[in-house]
């Protein structure tokens, strides 16, 4: 892959170029799927068309076509560029720049790459604007925040414990829990699995940390940076929608499982080494419990959800619109009212995103942070709208997803063409090949695993249903919007009793009423 650069390959200071990123991943990491390690992640067929993806995405931020949008100096001292989610902005301009170079970069991907590098500048980006909140390990959370934006890394996160014994305390499971083994001189050894280490078979670092039910034991109350290349440090992959695509079918048949699959991975530390300048939290139980609100982090990484979301929803909803145009049944009013439901579902996460940079309130002495209100609104209101979006996708397009030859090369048989041609053509002119394209498109996006895997994705994006909800009204409570909406409910109340209107300039009953005439 060959990117469009000032320079034929970047300082180390600088952001990486789609080649140099891809070199970056040859590391020997330790990477197993279909019970073998992974010898190349850019060369292996499930994941060397998803390694590509990103590297366009890399390869863009040197292209002077897409400088001003993408990128903006660093705050670093060191003279370089970086995309603009990675910098923490001092005000709404900055914070809605940096949501347009999210946006700029999703429409690269169609909005299909959750895990896209600048997902996890949600939280990088806060090690340089609360670094205190670090405090021993202050200077490495600057450090960090220093090393991330000038070079744009690509960086995931595990958070989650492993769906092992629940019902105990996260202490009682050390077995299986990522803890501390063992203090050095050089650093931290840890044991333990996290979940889900989504992409992580390309990134360059993973983040681990704790959020879910509080950890009592100081040696499970660690967060810290782990490079993937750490001896130690294994993925253990799930099955492969890149890899199955490539063997069952071909571009045309599955577009979107071809080059989108961000493999989602368990990430296991055997007795793994830390050094000390990577860790972000050690000791002190009531910091790791709380990162995930006290850091910066949650109105972050909605941020980036929502606008990721909107971009997905503009492709889908794009999508449907040329479905319904080829089955022929754009002119019916319920199909109309459907695929109006998908565009309402469209605007409202914009107006979300929007609502967040508006309403973005100051954050320590310099910066802003997107509205946590509107952030946890879009928490709760997320997930239900993608698993409506893909019932509309389904009612609407109906037997049309499926009316479909079984793949490329059928179209390439000189005996069934003319048959394919014919009888698979689509509705107002479209071909049978255009047709079918269409249609296995909007397939992969809502009926194949890929497609399924995205709905339980944007199922779990935002975490705990339950916690969620109980988040935005403990929000509303703290920030005194509950109060207000009892202070007009008790306005209301004070307008009337039982002897009639207490508000001046309102008239009684009293000379029609039954119950006024026996007072």
């Amino acid at each position: 892959m060959t990117a469009v650069t000032d320079n034929s390959y970047p300082a180390e200071n600088l952001p990486h170029t789609g080649e140099s990123y891809l070199e970056s991943l040859r590391d020997g990491r330790s990477v197993w799927i279909y019970g073998e390690q992974v010898k190349d992640v850019t060369e292996h067929p499930a994941f060397r068309n998803n390694a590509r993806t990103i590297a366009g995405l890399y390869d863009s931020l040197w292209d002077p076509a897409n400088r001003d949008v993408l990128t903006m100096p660093t705050d670093t001292g060191n003279g370089g560029f970086t995309h603009r989610f990675f910098r923490a902005p001092h005000d709404v301009t900055e914070l809605k720049q940096s949501r347009d170079a999210i946006a700029a970069w999703q429409r690269q991907c169609y909005g299909w790459l959750g895990r896209s590098p600048d997902y996890k500048a949600s939280f990088m980006a806060t090690l340089g604007a609360n670094p205190g909140f670090y405090d021993p390990f202050a200077h490495n959370a600057r450090e960090w925040y220093r090393r991330a934006q000038e070079r744009v890394l690509h960086i995931n996160h595990a958070l989650v414990h492993p769906p092992v014994d629940r019902n105990l305390p996260p202490d009682q499971i050390s077995d299986v829990y990522v803890h501390v083994d063992q203090e050095t001189d050089a650093g931290l050894v840890i044991s333990g699995a996290k979940m889900v280490a989504t992409g992580s078979a390309l990134t360059h670092y993973n983040f681990i940390a704790h959020h879910g039910v509080p950890i009592k034991d100081k040696k499970f109350g660690v967060v810290f940076m782990a490079p993937m290349d750490t001896p130690g440090v294994k993925l253990f992959c799930r099955a492969s929608y890149e890899l199955a695509a490539a063997q069952v079918g071909s571009p045309f048949d599955y577009p979107l499982s071809s080059r989108m699959d961000e493999n989602d991975a368990v990430i296991v530390f055997d007795k793994a080494l830390i050094p000390w300048e990577n860790v972000l939290v050690y000791g002190d139980i009531e910091k790791a419990n709380t990162f995930f609100h006290k850091s910066g982090f949650l109105p972050r990484f909605t941020l980036h959800g929502v606008t990721r979301l909107a971009v997905k929803l503009d492709f889908i909803c794009g999508l449907l619109v040329k479905a319904v145009e080829i089955n022929g049944t754009d002119g019916f009013r319920g199909v109309q009212a459907s695929v109006g439901e998908v565009m309402a579902y469209r605007h409202l996460m914009w107006a979300l995103s929007d609502a967040m940079i508006q309403a973005a309130v100051p954050w320590g002495s310099q910066f802003v942070q997107p509205s946590e209100e509107y952030a946890l609104t879009y928490r709760v209101i997320a997930p239900k709208i993608y698993g409506k979006v893909k019932e509309i996708v389904q009612q609407t397009a109906g037997s049309g997803l499926i009316y479909l030859n079984s793949g490329a090369a059928d179209w390439r048989s000189d005996e069934i063409r003319p048959y394919l041609d014919q009888y698979l053509r689509g509705s107002n002119g479209h071909s049978a090949e255009h047709r079918v394209k269409v249609m296995k498109l909007l397939w992969d996006a809502i009926g194949t695993e890929f497609g399924g895997r995205h709905e339980l994705y944007e199922r779990s994006y935002a975490g705990n249903p339950e916690q969620n909800r109980i988040q935005v009204l403990a929000k509303g409570t703290d920030a005194g919007v509950t109060r207000g909406m009892l202070d007009l409910v008790d306005r209301c109340l004070s307008d009337y009793d039982l002897a009639g209107w207490t508000t001046p300039g309102l008239i009684a009953p009293n000379d029609m009423s039954v119950s006024g005439q026996h007072r």
